[in-house]
């Protein structure tokens, strides 16, 4: 059986089982398959797929074509990346906290608590040695992995009652997902898995007291104030939750030079993308959450301090045990730590953040001002 016809009828699990993933022609066309197990309801990072694959068509002159298949959400830790290192499709988008319980040294390609926000990542990523250090990880499990989206800063959850300190989070029944629901759980609080459609459900039987999700935007999307009052702030567990692009290794050693390249650049054109449509529609849903009627509440000092305490204790035992978390993390917070020094950005953002409010509130009372009578919901300015 000659080579192309082998090929044609193996597939590329079979040709990945042989090891014979062969370099693929200039003009040869590709026809890849993306999974993904975000929900639907998460329309941003949705939309930054659609970035990828449109990218990567056009580049290659519509010879390198990727198909998304999206399976239903899922509770479970595996899916995507277990897909892509079978070989079931070649590449998947995801956001590696999923597989923390796999090994937590995945959380450091996505987010920790108190950890690097979303510039940050991408400058450790880009000139801290930060991809060079998760390439060398991700090697061991087959992967190739590139950054694809950031949701900035999140919010530090919704609850049913305000947080007045440490004893709010005593037997506090709380979704939470990642190295923040060990953090959570070191503080006295109950967290557990639960997938959207079950956190609404939960919440509206009792079985939860409060919930974090995502970003504002993604939080009102799910309809989190609907069931919770309070949301808190800010997110200590995630300063910028990163999601992934996932490629089987074998499949892209078979990529020409050429399309390795347009694979590349289409990755991290939907990773700017995805996190300046976060940056777009963050405060616009935080604006829109307040004026109907959701109380935001900062996060006790107390709580703060305790969740810094215990994240730096859990973070000193998993590198006593994990190799890979220890050499990724040393990393991090080195970098992190010569973040300290960024007046400029902290001054500036302090100082700016209540002229804004203020031009804010003054355009909102224009806009009620000139909006018909009997118009209830407050417009946007």
């Amino acid at each position: 059986m000659d080579r192309r016809r082998f090929i044609g009828s193996a597939g590329l699990a079979g040709i990945l089982a042989a090891g014979m993933a062969p370099a693929a022609h200039a003009n040869q066309a590709i026809r890849w398959r993306l999974a993904s197990r975000l929900p639907k309801i998460m329309d941003v990072p949705y939309a930054g797929v659609q970035t990828l694959i449109r990218t990567v068509k056009e580049l290659s002159g519509g010879k390198f074509e990727i198909a998304l298949q999206v399976a239903e959400e899922s509770t479970a830790s595996g899916g995507v990346l277990e897909g892509v290192q079978r070989g079931s499709v070649e590449c998947g988008f995801t956001t590696a906290v999923r597989y923390v319980a796999r090994d937590e040294a995945f959380a450091l390609d996505s987010a920790i608590p108190f950890g690097l926000d979303s510039r940050q990542m991408n400058a450790w990523l880009r000139h801290g040695q930060g991809i060079e250090l998760l390439r060398e990880f991700y090697k061991g499990h087959g992967v190739v992995n590139f950054p694809m989206g950031n949701t900035g800063a999140q919010m530090g959850g919704w609850y049913k009652k305000p947080l007045h300190g440490l004893n709010s989070l005593k037997g506090l029944r709380m979704r939470f997902s990642g190295l923040g629901g060990r953090v959570f759980e070191r503080l006295g609080g109950r967290p557990g898995s639960l997938s959207s459609d079950e956190i609404l459900k939960a919440l509206q039987s009792g079985k939860l007291d409060a919930a974090e999700w995502g970003s504002p935007h993604d939080d009102l999307r799910l309809g989190l104030h609907d069931h919770c009052k309070y949301c808190a702030h800010p997110g200590w567990w995630k300063g910028g939750m990163q999601f992934s692009l996932y490629v089987n290794r074998r499949a892209w050693d078979a990529l020409t030079d050429e399309n390795q390249a347009n694979l590349e650049a289409a990755a991290a054109e939907a990773h700017l993308d995805i996190q300046a449509q976060y940056d777009l529609r963050n405060p616009l849903a935080l604006a829109e959450l307040v004026a109907t009627g959701t109380r935001l509440i900062p996060m006790p000092k107390t709580i703060m301090e305790a969740a810094w305490k215990a994240a730096q204790d859990l973070y000193a035992e998993l590198a006593a045990k994990n190799p890979q978390w220890k050499k990724i993390h040393a990393s991090q917070t080195a970098f992190q730590r010569t973040q300290a020094w960024n007046q400029p950005e902290a001054g500036f953002a302090a100082f700016m953040q209540p002229q804004l409010m203020k031009q804010y509130e003054a355009a909102l009372k224009a806009a009620q001002k000139a909006a018909p009578a009997g118009r209830h919901k407050a417009a946007k300015p």
